[in-house]
């Protein structure tokens, strides 16, 4: 596998315990982001490096950069239509232009002002936002928000193919992980290495509502 993995005891430890921060793995040049899908469009996808087959644009995709927040979506890779993992390695200038597009999926008035306001920006972007409760392994809620961001149109086609540097299945790890949790030393728990990912553009995070470090 190629993910950077650490013991989750050790990263809860650092990571922020409260506020809306984006947790990822990341370098100078890449992000990576989990989705769960059924094995017809998870193993299309690792096969041939790209999204297609299977797999529809006409769908809003939702990306989420916390693999806990995915675990908590997918059980772990036990819900059905969710028991193929990928961990998906997209170009760092692509996420954070999906950052800079993203647009609330709810009306925030700080934010937008006017709800029809809200309404037209919501018209015009292909990126969705959403701050929910993060999770922990057992699926314990966090005060910590996690990040997910739903992609349709334009913004799901660039992601498709052109944005991508690698897609992994990694489901053996998850399975592997979760009978960690479920039957064995829980401080062996190992995830994938996550840090609090950088706003370049303040602007951008103060619209997010990205808290301070």
């Amino acid at each position: 596998m190629n993910l950077l993995i650490e013991p989750y005891s050790t990263q809860k430890q650092r990571w922020p315990r409260a506020g809306r921060h984006i947790l990822a793995q990341f370098d100078a040049d890449s992000v990576v982001v989990y989705q769960a899908y059924r094995p017809a469009i998870g193993h299309w996808a690792a096969a041939h490096q790209r999204f297609g087959g299977p797999f529809s644009l006409e769908r809003m995709s939702w990306i989420k950069p916390n693999f806990l927040w995915m675990m908590y979506r997918s059980g772990w890779g036990t819900k059905e239509g969710q028991e193929v993992t990928l961990a998906v390695r997209i170009r760092r200038p692509a996420f954070d232009a999906i950052l800079a597009a993203a647009i609330h999926s709810t009306h925030v008035p700080e934010v937008y002002g006017e709800r029809k306001a809200w309404e037209q920006l919501g018209k015009r972007s292909d990126v969705r936002l959403q701050w929910d409760p993060d999770h922990g392994p057992a699926g314990d809620k966090q005060e910590r928000r996690a990040i997910q961001l739903g992609l349709r149109g334009a913004a799901i086609a660039a992601y498709a193919s052109e944005w991508i540097v690698g897609i992994e299945d990694i489901s053996p790890f998850v399975a592997e992980q979760r009978q960690v949790w479920l039957e064995g030393d829980r401080a062996a728990l190992l995830t994938p290495r996550e840090e609090v990912y950088p706003v370049a553009d303040p602007a951008v995070g103060s619209r997010l509502g990205i808290s301070p470090p």
